[in-house]
């Protein structure tokens, strides 16, 4: 098949979120002919042009800085659309889309993220898949549950209403896809859409291998992820102040490690004698192998959490919220302990830092897991299989 790929985001340095799904799935999808155009937001993001070429014959870098799309936003005050999709309107996109396409005929069209659905909402002549990270509108909901100043409050309201009212565009779309149970129940039940299906994150079982692990140490807890993103830096401070202090109650040597790039102002300040931050990491594999315990206390969000997919491979216990959990269609223990109450959530790391073999059974199951449902290979031959359903109704 010959197959387009629209990214909100360059797939490149695959190390987080969305830019780690594209460029795992294209990966694995090299039997076929690839295409990409996506947005470089930056100057360094051009020079991955080159190492993206090596997965797709041809690529497509529109040059969008931040500061055109926060002009772009600006439009917020007589548009009914989300900021979230105003961020990544671009005249040029649209005509280098028009320009690919009048040169190429592709079988489907995969559109990552609600904020690129407006390039190809209207455009019914291809099959086309709009992939949603998450259902957005369910990420927004629960934001609106945490304690927020009243200017933050009015703002998220205001978008997590236009979000909602948006996402029906899902039904312009031969097919939607989210990666979590969860989420394919809510935006069904939402939205009363019969299009959507299942798409999960998955892990790169080659980088995140679970090898000689030394369960014997009971001195570090660790969080990964992007340190600009809202439910993370909601997370790790809720984790300090409301976590951890019972931790250090029974484990005095104990440390948290916060490892992420683009750490903001209120993360660095947590920074102490118990709390290090990292910063960028580029062998996430052996900070997580230095780790006895993984958590993602996650107040808010949707979907899966990458960190908590790749600690279970890993064979790292992990204690996590609710947040995701449901999407992963587990058993708690079962690689992953879930608790949404503080107390509990602090009483789980206790115990797992308190017995070297119950670390062990917990993130030995959670290796089992991971191997049978969340490898990249079995999850692109998934997405191989929604674009032949999808060209063959065309």
């Amino acid at each position: 098949m010959k197959l387009l790929f629209l990214a909100n985001r360059i797939p490149y340095p695959p190390y987080r979120g969305d830019k780690l799904k594209i460029f795992n799935l294209a990966k694995r999808l090299n039997a076929h002919e690839l295409h990409l155009v996506t947005f470089a937001q930056t100057k360094e993001d051009l020079q991955y042009k080159s190492e993206l070429e090596k997965i797709f014959k041809e690529v497509h870098l529109i040059y969008l800085p931040k500061w055109l799309s926060a002009l772009n936003c600006l439009s917020a005050i007589w548009s009914k659309l989300p900021l979230q999709v105003l961020y990544f309107q671009s005249a040029a996109m649209r005509m280098k889309l028009k320009e690919v396409l009048s040169k190429h005929q592709f079988d489907a069209v995969h559109v990552q993220h609600l904020r690129m659905s407006p390039y190809f909402a209207d455009n019914k002549e291809i099959p086309r898949i709009l992939d949603l990270p998450d259902a957005f509108s369910l990420y927004w909901e629960r934001r609106s549950k945490v304690k927020r100043g009243w200017l933050t409050t009015i703002f998220e309201n205001i978008e997590q209403k236009r979000v909602l009212k948006y996402e029906q565009v899902l039904k312009a779309f031969d097919m939607s896809l989210v990666c979590s149970q969860e989420d394919l129940e809510y935006m069904v039940q939402k939205h009363q859409v019969s299009n959507m299906c299942l798409l999960p994150n998955g892990v790169d079982l080659d980088t995140f291998s679970a090898v000689g692990h030394d369960y014997s140490h009971n001195n570090t807890i660790l969080f990964t992820g992007n340190m600009d993103y809202a439910p993370n830096i909601d997370g790790v401070i809720y984790f300090v102040q409301d976590i951890l202090p019972k931790v250090k109650e029974k484990f005095l040597s104990v440390k948290f490690v916060i490892a992420g790039q683009r750490p903001v102002k209120k993360v660095l300040e947590l920074a102490n004698d118990d709390v290090v931050i990292t910063g960028f990491v580029k062998d996430l594999a052996a900070m997580y192998n230095s780790a006895s315990v993984v958590v993602a206390p996650l107040r808010f969000g949707a979907g899966t959490q990458n960190k908590v997919l790749e600690a279970m491979a890993m064979g790292i216990p992990v204690v996590c919220s609710n947040i995701g959990f449901k999407g992963l269609g587990i058993n708690s223990g079962e690689g992953a302990i879930m608790q949404t109450d503080k107390d509990a959530f602090a009483q789980s790391v206790i115990d797992l830092l308190d017995s070297q073999s119950y670390r062990e059974t917990v993130g030995r199951k959670g290796i089992r897991v991971i191997k049978e449902r969340f490898d990249w290979k079995a999850i692109a031959a998934l997405l191989e299989n929604y674009f032949s359903e999808i060209s063959a109704k065309k």
